[in-house]
């Protein structure tokens, strides 16, 4: 399986078309193509996709080293993660118009493809540095500012950003950690009895799950266990009943509804993540869901390019749950 989805990934972290641009244009002369604009992260169809794609590699690479393919992801990043081309990615960030490019998603996944990076033998990580730092800063002038979160199960949503974020901050920015804990309790620690009105029809992320994943990763094993208690309180009841049945994909060639298929993966990583927290039937039924989602997913994390470009990543994240 980690072969499989290291071809998968190999075979669009350099694909620069089709693309779709997170991209302002000031002038004529910020007409550019994707490569032009991003020299590091310019395939896999859009900017945050290439990167979580790179954080795919890397996070296979290091799990799997005898693989085949560990060979082709190191020279690969040796040839994409060099000073001069991250630095082009560093400057973008300078450019007028560019304080929202890819607010908060691709900030969260640049922090962890850094902190995948600074698990390996390779001067990839000190390269990544200046790029995750100018993320961090954002993401902290961010949460200073955000008076309300974002709970839409897309790119948008500000506990995956959140969970994503914080384990970076973990290693390497500890009074960021300090507000992101902060953060989440002010904004979800009094939720309670979650409707969890989901799916949107074009939704990757599970906004009740997330959440719960992301107060799992703030709180200390007990309050989470009380606060859980309270924001789905008819667990046992299989209630929410649609936290329990996996999503539909009516068309895979649509790659907003194709979204679904990533909903059907987060589902299946938020279950297996809170699963060792909870009470033994509660944990059950956790475990019961999680496998119920990922036999509705796996089958498709390859076929139509509007899934293959990203699907992987997700299976990964509730594979290594």
């Amino acid at each position: 399986m980690a072969e499989r989805f290291a071809g998968i990934a190999l075979g669009h972290v350099t694909k620069e078309y089709p693309h779709k641009l997170d991209h302002v244009l000031h002038s004529d002369a910020y007409a550019q193509t994707p490569r032009a604009l991003h020299p590091v992260f310019y395939g896999s169809f859009d900017w945050h996709s290439c990167v979580h794609g790179w954080w795919t590699l890397l996070t296979l690479r290091r799990r799997f080293p005898n693989m085949s393919m560990a060979q082709d992801i190191s020279a690969l990043a040796d040839a994409s993660f060099t000073a001069e081309k991250l630095a082009a990615e560093l400057a973008y960030l300078d450019r007028p118009l560019s304080a929202g490019f890819e607010r908060p998603y691709g900030w969260a996944w640049l922090l962890s493809l850094h902190l995948e990076a600074s698990r390996h033998d390779s001067p990839w990580a000190a390269q990544l540095e200046p790029l995750a730092g100018a993320f961090a800063d954002r993401l902290r002038h961010y949460l200073d500012i955000l008076t309300y979160p974002i709970r839409v199960g897309t790119h948008f949503n500000t506990t995956f950003a959140l969970i994503l974020s914080l384990e970076w901050a973990e290693q390497f920015d500890i009074p960021l950690a300090g507000l992101i804990r902060d953060r989440a309790r002010h904004w979800f620690g009094a939720d309670r009895d979650c409707q969890a009105w989901e799916p949107g029809g074009d939704e990757f992320l599970s906004s009740a799950l997330t959440e719960a994943l992301c107060m799992a990763r703030v709180l200390p094993p007990a309050e989470f266990e009380r606060w859980f208690a309270a924001f789905l309180p008819r667990l046992l009841d299989r209630e929410p009943a649609t936290l329990f049945t996996p999503a539909t994909v009516s068309d895979r060639s649509d790659g907003k509804i194709a979204h679904l298929d990533g909903l059907n993966l987060s589902r299946a990583w938020g279950w297996r993540a809170i699963a060792p927290l909870l009470s033994p039937g509660s944990a059950e039924l956790a475990r019961d869901a999680s496998l119920e989602h990922l036999a509705a997913a796996m089958p498709q994390v390859a076929g139509d390019y509007a899934g293959e470009h990203w699907l992987a990543t997700f299976a990964l994240l509730a594979l290594l749950a």
